[in-house]
């Protein structure tokens, strides 16, 4: 895996400077005239992996979205690298939950677009062809070289989108539940992959997800968001083991059942309280 990596990274030039990479300033959203998100701050420091927990429709992923530069706020501001995203889109690798592969590409064929896209010297055609095959088997897709995603299962084209976005290089990925559809071995195998990518190549990540394990494993902090609409940020949570972290050890100590249960009550507080608040409103309705 370092032989990919280290090839076109100079791995001093990104030790972690502790900088902010991300700034989020008072960002609100609407959707048709549903207020989605209300009054987000975060700041993001370069080369930390940050996640995004919540219940559905708390705005997680349209959060992320707007972190892209792919859609704007309605009100706030969201820096990166201190330049607002109203004046370009980021340079960041983007991992959705629909795949986004070109359907007209091989997967071979989407990993050298993306090469293209960020290789600075020309390659060869066997040398593009070689590095696609290496990105690929890193996401056990090797055998799927010539495999268009028509071809090829769900879990498999996000595989194939994991290893573009790998390709696409940048220090900046955004990862919108990329493991969802994947069996638990590739699950874990992808997981381990991406914390490698954050720590040796000090990319910083922000990763929307639903699992509360495997945000423990991944962040340096957890990010929750309250139940929507409006979508808020409810707390932000340090993630208390140091990393590297060998799974196993972690999963079966008492220290990590009680953080999981403190992330999960933190969801759960907010989740009854917004149905509380909706039974409420609900009871003075029918009462008018």
């Amino acid at each position: 895996m370092e032989k990919v990596f280290e090839r076109f990274y100079n791995l001093e030039e990104k030790k972690n400077t502790f900088r902010n990479k991300i700034e989020a300033k008072s960002i609100s959203f609407n959707y048709e005239g549903i207020e989605i998100l209300q009054n987000i701050d975060l700041s993001i420091r370069e080369g930390e992996f940050i996640v995004l927990m919540g219940p559905s429709g708390s705005g997680k992923s349209t959060f992320l979205r707007l972190l892209t530069g792919l859609a704007q706020p309605k009100e706030g501001e969201i820096l990166v690298n201190n330049i607002s995203t109203v004046n370009f889109l980021p340079d960041s690798a983007v991992v959705f939950q629909d795949y986004s592969l070109f359907p007209w590409l091989t997967a071979e064929e989407n990993i050298i677009l993306a090469l293209k896209k960020k290789l600075k010297k020309s390659k060869t055609k066997k040398e593009l062809q070689e590095l696609a095959q290496q990105y690929l088997e890193l996401v056990q897709l090797g055998h799927a070289v010539k495999k268009y995603p028509g071809e090829m299962s769900g879990g498999m084209r996000q595989r194939a989108a994991i290893a573009r976005a790998l390709a696409l290089g940048g220090d900046l990925m955004f990862m919108d539940e990329p493991f969802g559809a994947l069996d638990p071995l590739t699950r874990i195998q992808l997981q381990d992959v991406i914390l490698q990518v954050n720590r040796d190549q000090q990319r910083t990540i922000v990763f929307v997800t639903h699992d509360a394990e495997e945000a423990i494993i991944l962040a340096d902090r957890i990010v929750m968001f309250t139940p929507g609409p409006p979508g808020r940020i409810a707390k932000v949570i340090d993630v208390p083991f140091s990393k590297p972290r060998n799974r196993k050890m972690l999963v079966e100590s008492q220290e990590f059942i009680r953080f999981r249960n403190e992330i999960l009550s933190v969801m759960n507080h907010e989740i009854f309280e917004k149905l509380e608040k909706d039974q409420v409103i609900q009871s003075y309705s029918q009462g008018i």
